[in-house]
């Protein structure tokens, strides 16, 4: 039987946990030794395709590879790149099949979020164009839990578990001294236009005066006379007010209430600065003693405190990618499955990527308190299991150990490629 090369990259805002698909991926590639030779990485993402920067991945150790999955971060690199629609960007999209048939490669791993969906679905529909045999599937991440169809995005369990944790921790700090001190806190988490993550923050509580006492969606306009309300009564009531907020909090007609003013590779708006916003907002109105944090890049690094469920899902989704490869599917996306809440079980699907690609899903309303500050007890039983677990690091001299690789480069063949 003939073998074949495969090419892994990762792509965009990386996880706690998404060097465990790409564990996931290459031990399973390894094990499909004859049906599948070598493996090519991706340095920093996409843009290592299309410049023919790749990693020959068949130079590291078992044990290298078998540590990826208890290291954060882009182990090969990933990028904020989007390749552009094919009929005026085809020269990009010609160029990664070009590289791929270069180097054998017939099996392509996309691992990353929406705008990822797209560009694996592009590649996907040029190669069949152009009469190339590829078979692209994309492998899901995401810490803001925004891709449709499966349950949740890998990722996203390991962030709600840090920012749930985080709350409950600070809000002990703060009530601690807010008799003589702070009577607000403010935490912001990311979330652009889905507040899952700003959800998660609700499990740090769960009853009358625990916090945090309010929480704000994206989904939910941001009413500045309502929200002081609301911290005025909290803090009335029990002494200081709690509050975890989306980065991507907007105003009744759309507008960003920490918009930095341009926008990233994706063409997203570049957000950042919430907190202190808000913050501002009640020194201004209420005259409270504050502080705010945000989490910013603290929340996806946070291996140390992943889920355990979130790192068995995302060995499973890059495991599960291969096999659908190898079936012969194309265009596809493992998707996990919620089979059970209590006990929680899931499995883990085949989704067209037609239907994920530049989709995005938000916090049901059902998910949110009528109040628009809180989540109900349905968004509790979906969040809860995907927190559960602890799949600590090995620890050497006090700090968790990570993956050390060789990154060896592969050999170019082609000529130099302009971005």
């Amino acid at each position: 039987m003939a073998t074949y090369n495969a090419f892994y990259a990762q792509s965009g805002g990386v996880t706690a946990v998404i060097n465990a698909s790409a564990c996931g991926v290459i031990e399973t590639c390894r094990r499909e030794s004859d049906r599948i030779g070598k493996v090519y990485a991706g340095r920093s993402g996409i843009i290592g395709a299309l410049t023919e920067d790749l990693i020959d991945v068949s130079q590291e150790s078992d044990d290298a590879i078998a540590a990826l999955r208890h290291t954060p971060g882009g182990a090969f690199g990933s990028c904020r790149y989007k390749l552009k629609d094919i009929e005026t960007h085809r020269a990009q999209y010609e160029r990664l099949i070009e590289v791929f048939k270069a180097h054998d490669i017939r099996y392509f791993f996309y691992n990353g979020g929406g705008d990822s969906a797209d560009t694996c679905l592009k590649v996907s529909q040029l190669s069949e164009k152009m009469g190339y045999p590829l078979t692209a599937i994309h492998v899901p991440k995401t810490v803001d839990n925004d891709l449709p169809i499966t349950d949740n995005s890998p990722g996203f369990g390991s962030v709600a578990k840090y920012i749930a944790t985080s709350t409950r921790e600070a809000a002990l700090d703060i009530a601690s001294m807010c008799a003589t001190s702070t009577k607000v806190f403010v935490l912001e988490v990311m979330g652009r236009h889905a507040g899952w993550i700003a959800a998660a923050g609700a499990l740090a509580g769960n009853g009358e005066g625990e916090p945090p006492h309010m929480v704000i969606f994206p989904e939910i306009a941001f009413d500045r006379t309502a929200v002081m309300a609301r911290v005025e009564e909290a803090v009335k009531k029990y002494g200081y007010c709690v509050i975890v907020v989306s980065e991507g909090a907007r105003y009744e007609d759309g507008t960003f209430l920490a918009d930095a003013g341009n926008t990233d590779a994706f063409g997203h708006r570049q957000l950042g600065g919430v907190a202190p916003t808000l913050a501002g907002m009640i020194k201004q109105d209420l005259g409270y003693k504050y502080h705010w944090a945000v989490a910013d890049y603290l929340q996806r690094a946070a291996r140390h405190l992943a889920s355990k469920t979130d790192v068995e899902q995302s060995y499973a989704v890059g495991k599960k990618a291969v096999e659908l490869a190898l079936e012969g599917k194309n265009a596809m996306m493992p998707a996990i499955k919620r089979v059970s809440d209590s006990p929680y079980e899931w499995t883990v699907e085949a989704a067209p990527l037609a239907e994920v690609a530049n989709k995005e899903k938000f916090m049901p309303r059902d998910f949110i308190r009528d109040d628009g500050f809180g989540i109900t007890e349905a968004c509790r039983r979906y969040l809860a299991p995907l927190i559960q677990g602890e799949d600590f690091p090995p620890f050497e001299n006090g700090l968790p150990k990570v993956a050390k690789l060789k990154l060896a480069r592969v050999e170019r063949k082609l000529p130099t490629f302009e971005l």
